[in-house]
Formats: structure tokens, C-alpha cells, sequence
């Protein structure tokens, strides 16, 4: 007979739902997204590790073509260190650690108003790199057949390719940091709180005078429930489902979940 104490089963992490209530949320959330995805698979030398990581980088300059997004995080930068620093003399507050993120804030910053936006067109009108864009597209657009530059491209060393998408992101790679930055900071300067959601929904009224930005649901990492997020900066609506399987539709939990909510402003 075997005495032996068997190991507990190794606990898995929570998982964190995210859902951006206004539109400059969004678009922040979809570039750290975007961003970790191809600096994840540029890291791996294979040639569909680089399809993956052209094809995020693409949807990089897809996003920051729209309005001004150097302007914008420049401006919450510079914002965020208006509030860290009105922090400094209050009592009771880690001034080292307050400062550090000053710092590496105000080096963001200063990265960014050095990296010139025309290296960002210069980026966009690369004959290559539109030429990937404009086949994408289609469905299988990018076969060797029909951009053998871009097969040829998939066929050279992996140091190669690594080498030239970490000159492509290059350009990028401040504004990406820095949205990384301010999310970082929008997350920890909020507060989590355990909350039920009685028979499975939960309804969430915000104050006027303090918008929320970001909301975050964290569940325990072996739940088989998932958020349903609907509503706006002034109000929100939860609804829990059960996941079954991916060929069966999730079903409305019927009883009270608890969960922890956090409300980013």
C-alpha cells in the first residue's frame, strides 16, 4: 500500500475580466494587447511566429492612424504626474517608491517627445508592409503565391526577421510602453472590494463626479463562470454565465456568485 500524502493540485491563477467604459480605454486596452502579442512572438523564431507578429503590428498601425494617440498619452502622462506628485507631502505615503514612478513616467514622456511621428509614416508607407496589409484582407491573402517577397521574408534566418520587425516596432515601441504605464497605474491606484451578484446579475451605478474608466471583474481561476458586461461611464449591468463546452451555448448561472470588483477612475 502506498503511504504516501499525494500533492495537492497546484492552484490556478484568478482570472481577471477587463471592460473599458469609455472609448480612449478601449483603444489603450487593444494596444497593450496588441503590443505583448507581437513582442510575444517576435521572441520566437519560427516563421508563423513572425506571420503573428507582422499581423499584430499591423493592427498597431491600424489603431494609432486614428486621431492623435502621441498627443493623448503625452497629455495623461503629464496629467498622471500632476496627481502622483500632489501625493509626495501627504502623510503615510512610500515617497521612494512614489518618486520612482515619477520618474520612470517623466523618462516615458521624454521617450516619446523624442521619437518622431515621422518615422511612424515612414513605417505606414512601406511598400512591404502594405503590400501584407492590403492581401490580409482576403482570406489566405498572404500565401507564398501571392506575395513571394513576404514567403521569401518567412524563409530568411529568425535572427533576421527579428531583427527587422525590432526595427519596425522601434517606432512604436514609446507609445506602446507608455500606454502600458498609464494602464499599469489606472490599476493600482484602484480599490477591489468582494461583492454577490444575487441569482447571477449585479447592477453597478457610478458617480458623476468621479467617472470610472475601467472595470475589472476577478474570479477564482477554476470557476467554470465568466462575466457578461454591458453599459456605459454612468451605469453598468453584470450577468454570469456558465460555460459548458465550445459546442454548447452558456447558460445564465441561476444562483449568487461572489466576486471581486474593481472600478479604475
Amino acid at each position: 500500500m502506498n503511504s504516501e500524502t499525494p500533492e495537492p493540485a497546484p492552484v490556478r491563477p484568478s482570472i481577471v475580466f477587463e471592460q473599458p467604459l469609455n472609448e480612449r480605454m478601449r483603444s489603450f486596452l487593444r494596444l497593450e494587447f496588441l503590443y505583448q502579442q507581437a513582442t510575444y512572438h517576435n521572441d520566437t523564431p519560427t516563421s508563423w511566429s513572425s506571420r503573428a507578429a507582422v499581423s499584430s503590428l499591423l493592427e498597431i498601425l491600424a489603431i494609432t492612424s486614428r486621431g492623435d494617440p502621441r498627443a493623448d498619452v503625452l497629455k495623461d502622462l503629464e496629467r498622471q504626474m500632476g496627481l502622483l506628485r500632489d501625493f509626495t507631502n501627504r502623510p503615510g505615503v512610500d515617497t521612494a517608491r512614489l518618486r520612482s514612478v515619477i520618474v520612470k513616467l517623466s523618462q516615458r514622456r521624454d521617450e516619446l517627445q523624442a521619437s518622431s511621428s515621422a518615422a511612424m509614416s515612414k513605417l505606414r508607407e512601406s511598400e512591404f508592409l502594405a503590400a501584407i496589409k492590403h492581401r490580409s484582407a482576403i482570406p489566405g491573402g498572404t500565401c507564398e503565391f501571392d506575395l513571394p517577397d513576404y514567403y521569401h521574408w518567412l524563409n530568411l534566418p529568425g535572427a533576421t526577421r527579428q531583427a527587422d520587425f525590432n526595427n519596425w516596432i522601434s517606432s512604436l515601441r514609446p507609445l506602446c510602453e507608455s500606454v502600458s504605464d498609464l494602464l499599469w497605474i489606472t490599476r493600482e491606484n484602484a480599490r477591489a472590494r468582494t461583492e454577490v451578484a444575487i441569482g447571477g446579475t449585479f447592477q453597478i451605478v457610478f458617480e458623476r463626479d468621479t467617472p470610472v474608466q475601467l472595470l475589472r471583474i476577478t474570479l477564482p481561476g477554476d470557476t467554470a463562470l465568466f462575466p457578461e458586461i454591458s453599459g456605459s461611464h454612468h451605469r453598468c449591468s453584470i450577468r454570469f454565465l456558465s460555460w459548458i463546452d465550445a459546442q454548447n451555448r452558456p447558460s445564465q448561472a441561476g444562483f449568487d456568485v461572489p466576486f471581486i470588483l474593481t472600478c479604475c477612475t
